[in-house]
């Protein structure tokens, strides 16, 4: 069974390969990530996940897995994607700092195997406290280089680490998969 990664993401890369998936494809979705703020974050994070896998699935033939996925980092409703720039990943860790906010990451799977197809979506929801942190180590961590292609400008997996004082929820979620859920949909393929 052809397995398809429809994220360009690092982190779900190394992740499967955790999972033990040695064999898989990297095709990149283009399908539209635009917001709707007539949804829950919960819905927006699932559609999100949910064009993605898609896109792919759709531009792709034969027996096949498309794993897509999406995760939104929110505190007091506000959503801090992928920070444009310098500044604005130094205003996001400034307003996450010192408190918890909320990591939600969709799982989108779509199946075809023998002409039949079906499609599986879910969510996981984490909470995480980041302490405080004073200006002088918000610029540190973004001199690093690790802040700009990530949701919330942080990764709970980098040496950020030392800032997070408690997780509740999956860490590998919030890293980007939720590959326990993930794996009770693919175990028969891997």
């Amino acid at each position: 069974m052809r397995i398809i990664l429809a994220s360009q993401s690092p982190r779900r890369k190394e992740l499967l390969e955790l999972m033990g998936i040695k064999n898989f494809d990297i095709i990149v979705s283009n399908a539209d990530e635009t917001m709707d703020n007539n949804l829950t974050l919960e819905e927006m994070s699932q559609k999100i996940a949910y064009k993605k896998a898609k896109n792919v699935f759709e531009r792709t033939m034969g027996d096949r897995i498309v794993i897509g996925s999406d995760t939104l980092v929110i505190k007091n409703n506000k959503i801090y994607g992928k920070p444009k720039n310098e500044e604005d990943a130094f205003n996001m860790i400034k307003e996450l700092k010192n408190g918890e906010h909320k990591v939600i990451t969709s799982l989108s799977v779509f199946k075809e195997e023998n002409g039949n197809q079906s499609e599986y979506l879910d969510y996981d929801i984490s909470t995480i406290e980041i302490k405080n942190m004073t200006d002088e180590e918000i610029l540190s961590w973004i001199k690093s280089g690790e802040a700009i292609d990530k949701a919330g400008a942080y990764a709970i997996q980098s040496k950020f680490a030392v800032y997070i004082n408690k997780i509740n929820g999956n860490y590998y979620s919030i890293m980007g998969l939720p590959i326990n859920k993930l794996y009770d949909v693919i175990k028969e393929y891997i």
